[in-house]
């Protein structure tokens, strides 16, 4: 019997193997690529390599999530990916389109993305449906079709009777969920988000994860995830994405192969342990090497 359980989970989680450091895609299944990117932060009297060479395509409605150990560049990364700060060096492209022409942003790529930070930066005077309709607002979308666009996300996102709340009568989750809906409110094929959920209490992100995962269903949207947690990274993405110590170097790439939708059961699987421990172990390695060089990554 347990055996046969074994058989199951490893064939629902087939390990990675030896994972490659590019994450390349043919040009032509690429909704998101970065070629080439790096990223080096210079002040008065330092400068600092926060991410090298990295080439990572991202296939349409593919889920893929970031990790590392803190100063890796996830955050950096997903900021490239935003348009919120230029690579030093190499190209970004989203959906077949140069995000940067010199350096303007291409408008017709940034309408493609939506972004959602670990705080969720909502308006205190304003109304979770306020907040949300607020980027249709900026857009010129008339009154009608904002109210219908906001009654449509607060359904999606599991905020029914709250449209008239603000909030600081809503919890952490529910503040979480208006964010990701006013992010989703322009329909952007592409959903950014840096560690959503970090500052919620466990059984609340498992929630929120789930709830993440049925979300990114309904939109098809194509989904980038920092986080900091392993086990929610295996569990929500089609591919985890490992980078090394700064400068942050693709250093692995696991495929999760289980079938979704997944519920929080697999968590218990063979197969999903097995991918966690792997990815921790690379990670502590990572630790290791930053602490024989007395501290201090590259």
């Amino acid at each position: 019997m347990e055996a046969a359980v074994q058989e199951r989970d490893e064939a629902r989680f087939t390990p990675a193997g030896a994972a490659p450091i590019s994450g390349a895609v043919p040009d032509g299944e690429a909704e998101i690529a970065l070629r080439g990117v790096s990223k080096l932060y210079r002040t008065r009297d330092r400068q600092t390599l926060a991410l090298s060479d990295i080439d990572l395509g991202i296939r349409r409605r593919e889920f893929v999530a970031l990790v590392g150990q803190s100063g890796c560049g996830k955050t950096t990364m997903l900021r490239i990916l935003a348009g919120l700060i230029q690579p030093t060096t190499g190209e970004v492209i989203v959906a077949r389109r140069p995000l940067w022409r010199g350096d303007r942003r291409d408008d017709e790529a940034l309408r493609k993305l939506g972004l959602v930070f670990q705080d969720a930066n909502l308006f205190p005077w304003y109304t979770v449906e306020e907040n949300i309709g607020l980027p249709l607002l900026l857009r010129g979308v008339d009154k009608a079709e904002r109210r219908r666009r906001v009654r449509d996300l607060c359904e999606l996102v599991g905020l029914e009777g709250f449209a008239t709340a603000l909030p600081r009568e809503l919890s952490g989750g529910m503040r979480q969920r208006v964010a990701i809906a006013r992010a989703l409110s322009y329909h952007p094929e592409i959903l950014l988000l840096d560690e959503p959920f970090g500052a919620l209490d466990a059984m609340t992100r498992d929630k929120m994860n789930m709830e993440l995962q049925r979300i990114a269903e309904a939109t098809s949207a194509t989904v980038v995830l920092v986080t900091h947690s392993i086990a929610e990274a295996v569990f929500l993405a089609d591919r985890v994405v490992l980078l090394s110590a700064r400068p942050g170097r693709i250093r692995s790439i696991t495929e999760v192969d289980a079938p979704r939708p997944r519920s929080l059961e697999v968590t218990a699987e063979t197969g999903f342990q097995e991918k966690v421990l792997a990815l921790r172990g690379q990670l502590a390695d990572d630790e290791d090497r930053v602490a024989r060089a007395g501290g201090v990554s590259e």
